[in-house]
Protein backbone atom coordinates (compact mmCIF):
# COMPACT_ATOMS: atom_id res chain seq x y z
CA UNK A 1 0.00 0.00 0.00
CA UNK A 2 1.20 3.53 -0.71
CA UNK A 3 2.31 5.63 2.24
CA UNK A 4 -0.04 8.49 2.96
CA UNK A 5 1.12 12.03 3.68
CA UNK A 6 0.64 12.68 7.36
CA UNK A 7 -1.98 15.25 8.25
CA UNK A 8 -2.72 16.54 11.71
CA UNK A 9 -5.85 14.96 13.13
CA UNK A 10 -7.49 15.11 16.51
CA UNK A 11 -6.88 11.96 18.60
CA UNK A 12 -10.31 10.43 17.95
CA UNK A 13 -10.07 11.20 14.24
CA UNK A 14 -6.65 9.58 14.07
CA UNK A 15 -7.84 6.51 15.93
CA UNK A 16 -10.84 6.18 13.61
CA UNK A 17 -8.56 6.57 10.60
CA UNK A 18 -6.28 3.77 11.76
CA UNK A 19 -9.20 1.41 12.36
CA UNK A 20 -10.74 2.26 8.98
CA UNK A 21 -7.43 1.52 7.27
CA UNK A 22 -7.32 -1.82 9.05
CA UNK A 23 -10.83 -2.74 7.90
CA UNK A 24 -9.94 -1.75 4.32
CA UNK A 25 -6.89 -4.01 4.50
CA UNK A 26 -9.17 -7.02 5.07
CA UNK A 27 -10.05 -6.77 1.39
CA UNK A 28 -6.53 -7.96 0.59
CA UNK A 29 -5.53 -10.29 3.40
CA UNK A 30 -6.87 -12.04 6.53
CA UNK A 31 -6.87 -10.32 9.89
CA UNK A 32 -3.90 -12.32 11.17
CA UNK A 33 -1.72 -10.78 8.46
CA UNK A 34 -2.62 -7.15 9.22
CA UNK A 35 0.42 -5.56 10.88
CA UNK A 36 0.99 -2.44 12.93
CA UNK A 37 3.79 -1.44 10.57
CA UNK A 38 1.54 -1.63 7.53
CA UNK A 39 -1.23 0.44 9.08
CA UNK A 40 1.26 3.02 10.35
CA UNK A 41 2.84 3.35 6.91
CA UNK A 42 -0.54 3.71 5.22
CA UNK A 43 -1.53 6.48 7.67
CA UNK A 44 1.86 8.16 7.49
CA UNK A 45 2.46 7.89 11.23
CA UNK A 46 4.94 6.11 13.47
CA UNK A 47 4.34 2.59 14.73
CA UNK A 48 4.65 4.05 18.21
CA UNK A 49 1.53 6.11 17.64
CA UNK A 50 -0.43 3.01 16.62
CA UNK A 51 0.73 1.25 19.78
CA UNK A 52 -0.24 4.33 21.77
CA UNK A 53 -3.84 4.07 20.57
CA UNK A 54 -4.25 0.30 20.66
CA UNK A 55 -1.59 -1.05 23.03
CA UNK A 56 -0.60 -3.99 20.83
CA UNK A 57 -1.23 -5.67 17.49
CA UNK A 58 -4.00 -7.68 19.15
CA UNK A 59 -5.58 -4.47 20.40
CA UNK A 60 -5.58 -3.12 16.85
CA UNK A 61 -7.08 -6.36 15.56
CA UNK A 62 -9.86 -6.21 18.15
CA UNK A 63 -10.90 -2.75 16.99
CA UNK A 64 -10.73 -3.73 13.32
CA UNK A 65 -13.04 -6.69 13.97
CA UNK A 66 -15.44 -4.55 16.00
CA UNK A 67 -15.66 -1.97 13.22
CA UNK A 68 -16.21 -4.63 10.56
CA UNK A 69 -18.86 -6.33 12.70
CA UNK A 70 -20.69 -3.07 13.34
CA UNK A 71 -20.62 -2.22 9.64
CA UNK A 72 -22.20 -5.55 8.73
CA UNK A 73 -24.88 -5.30 11.43
CA UNK A 74 -25.69 -1.72 10.49
CA UNK A 75 -25.96 -2.56 6.78
CA UNK A 76 -28.49 -5.31 7.54
CA UNK A 77 -30.30 -3.68 10.46
CA UNK A 78 -34.01 -4.63 10.47
CA UNK A 79 -36.62 -1.98 9.80
CA UNK A 80 -38.91 -2.32 12.83
CA UNK A 81 -41.83 -0.61 11.12
CA UNK A 82 -42.10 -3.44 8.56
CA UNK A 83 -44.28 -6.53 9.10
CA UNK A 84 -42.18 -9.50 10.28
CA UNK A 85 -42.06 -11.46 7.02
CA UNK A 86 -41.18 -8.45 4.91
CA UNK A 87 -38.65 -7.38 7.53
CA UNK A 88 -36.90 -10.75 7.27
CA UNK A 89 -36.73 -10.50 3.47
CA UNK A 90 -35.38 -6.96 3.66
CA UNK A 91 -32.75 -7.88 6.24
CA UNK A 92 -31.54 -10.91 4.30
CA UNK A 93 -31.49 -8.99 1.03
CA UNK A 94 -29.30 -6.29 2.50
CA UNK A 95 -27.07 -8.86 4.19
CA UNK A 96 -26.49 -10.62 0.87
CA UNK A 97 -25.75 -7.23 -0.74
CA UNK A 98 -23.21 -6.47 1.99
CA UNK A 99 -21.47 -9.81 1.48
CA UNK A 100 -21.36 -9.27 -2.27
CA UNK A 101 -19.80 -5.82 -1.79
CA UNK A 102 -17.50 -6.66 1.11
CA UNK A 103 -16.80 -10.35 0.59
CA UNK A 104 -13.25 -10.54 1.98
CA UNK A 105 -14.26 -8.55 5.06
CA UNK A 106 -17.21 -10.86 5.72
CA UNK A 107 -14.99 -13.89 5.17
CA UNK A 108 -12.48 -12.53 7.68
CA UNK A 109 -15.28 -12.08 10.22
CA UNK A 110 -16.59 -15.61 9.76
CA UNK A 111 -13.16 -17.18 9.88
CA UNK A 112 -12.19 -15.01 12.83
CA UNK A 113 -14.41 -17.22 14.97
CA UNK A 114 -11.58 -19.76 14.80
CA UNK A 115 -9.04 -17.21 15.99
CA UNK A 116 -6.81 -18.06 18.90
CA UNK A 117 -7.61 -14.63 20.33
CA UNK A 118 -10.47 -14.92 22.80
CA UNK A 119 -11.49 -11.28 22.45
CA UNK A 120 -11.73 -11.52 18.67
CA UNK A 121 -13.91 -14.61 19.03
CA UNK A 122 -16.12 -12.78 21.52
CA UNK A 123 -16.68 -9.90 19.10
CA UNK A 124 -17.79 -12.31 16.38
CA UNK A 125 -20.01 -14.25 18.76
CA UNK A 126 -21.73 -10.97 19.61
CA UNK A 127 -22.60 -10.60 15.93
CA UNK A 128 -23.97 -14.14 15.82
CA UNK A 129 -26.10 -13.50 18.88
CA UNK A 130 -27.50 -10.37 17.26
CA UNK A 131 -28.33 -12.20 14.05
CA UNK A 132 -30.00 -14.95 16.09
CA UNK A 133 -32.12 -12.42 17.98
CA UNK A 134 -33.17 -10.74 14.74
CA UNK A 135 -34.43 -14.02 13.30
CA UNK A 136 -36.09 -15.00 16.58
CA UNK A 137 -37.97 -11.69 16.72
CA UNK A 138 -39.53 -12.43 13.33
CA UNK A 139 -40.51 -15.96 14.31
CA UNK A 140 -42.03 -14.95 17.63
CA UNK A 141 -44.08 -12.23 15.94
CA UNK A 142 -45.35 -14.90 13.54
CA UNK A 143 -46.56 -16.92 16.52
CA UNK A 144 -43.86 -19.57 16.79
CA UNK A 145 -43.58 -20.68 20.46
CA UNK A 146 -40.43 -19.48 22.23
CA UNK A 147 -38.65 -22.62 23.40
CA UNK A 148 -35.08 -23.58 24.18
CA UNK A 149 -35.06 -25.86 21.16
CA UNK A 150 -36.21 -23.01 18.92
CA UNK A 151 -33.29 -20.90 20.08
CA UNK A 152 -30.84 -23.74 19.48
CA UNK A 153 -32.29 -24.27 16.01
CA UNK A 154 -32.09 -20.62 15.04
CA UNK A 155 -28.54 -20.35 16.35
CA UNK A 156 -27.60 -23.33 14.20
CA UNK A 157 -29.30 -21.68 11.22
CA UNK A 158 -27.07 -18.63 11.67
CA UNK A 159 -24.03 -20.89 11.28
CA UNK A 160 -25.60 -22.46 8.18
CA UNK A 161 -26.38 -19.01 6.78
CA UNK A 162 -22.78 -17.88 7.25
CA UNK A 163 -21.46 -20.77 5.19
CA UNK A 164 -24.14 -20.23 2.54
CA UNK A 165 -23.17 -16.57 2.33
CA UNK A 166 -19.51 -17.49 1.87
CA UNK A 167 -20.23 -20.15 -0.77
CA UNK A 168 -23.10 -18.43 -2.52
CA UNK A 169 -22.32 -14.78 -1.88
CA UNK A 170 -18.56 -14.70 -2.38
CA UNK A 171 -17.50 -17.80 -4.29
CA UNK A 172 -20.42 -18.00 -6.71
CA UNK A 173 -22.33 -16.05 -9.34
CA UNK A 174 -25.61 -17.29 -7.88
CA UNK A 175 -28.31 -14.66 -8.24
CA UNK A 176 -28.89 -12.68 -5.06
CA UNK A 177 -32.61 -13.49 -5.17
CA UNK A 178 -31.87 -17.20 -5.21
CA UNK A 179 -29.57 -16.93 -2.22
CA UNK A 180 -32.06 -14.84 -0.25
CA UNK A 181 -34.80 -17.34 -1.06
CA UNK A 182 -32.66 -20.23 0.13
CA UNK A 183 -31.88 -18.47 3.41
CA UNK A 184 -35.58 -17.77 3.98
CA UNK A 185 -36.66 -21.33 3.23
CA UNK A 186 -33.86 -22.88 5.25
CA UNK A 187 -34.91 -20.87 8.29
CA UNK A 188 -38.47 -22.04 7.84
CA UNK A 189 -37.30 -25.62 7.39
CA UNK A 190 -35.18 -25.60 10.54
CA UNK A 191 -38.01 -24.19 12.61
CA UNK A 192 -40.63 -26.55 11.18
CA UNK A 193 -38.37 -29.52 11.92
CA UNK A 194 -38.03 -28.79 15.63
CA UNK A 195 -41.07 -26.83 16.83
CA UNK A 196 -44.45 -28.59 16.96
CA UNK A 197 -47.03 -26.55 15.11
CA UNK A 198 -44.49 -24.38 13.34
CA UNK A 199 -45.75 -25.43 9.93
CA UNK A 200 -49.19 -24.05 10.82
CA UNK A 201 -47.69 -20.90 12.34
CA UNK A 202 -45.73 -20.24 9.17
CA UNK A 203 -48.50 -21.23 6.78
CA UNK A 204 -49.19 -18.50 4.29
CA UNK A 205 -45.91 -16.73 5.04
CA UNK A 206 -44.54 -16.19 1.52
CA UNK A 207 -41.14 -15.15 2.81
CA UNK A 208 -40.71 -18.55 4.44
CA UNK A 209 -42.17 -20.77 1.74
Amino acid sequence: MATARRTRLRPEERRNQLVALGVATLADRPLAEVTVEEIAAEAGVSTGLVYYYFGSKNGLHHEIVRRARDSMLHASEPHPEMPPRERLVSTLTRLVAYVREHGPTFYSLVRGAASGDEEVRAVIEDARREQTERALAVLLELGVPDTELLRIAVRSWVALAEQALVDGGINSDLAAEELVGYLERSLGGVVTAVVPGAAEALAGAPSLR
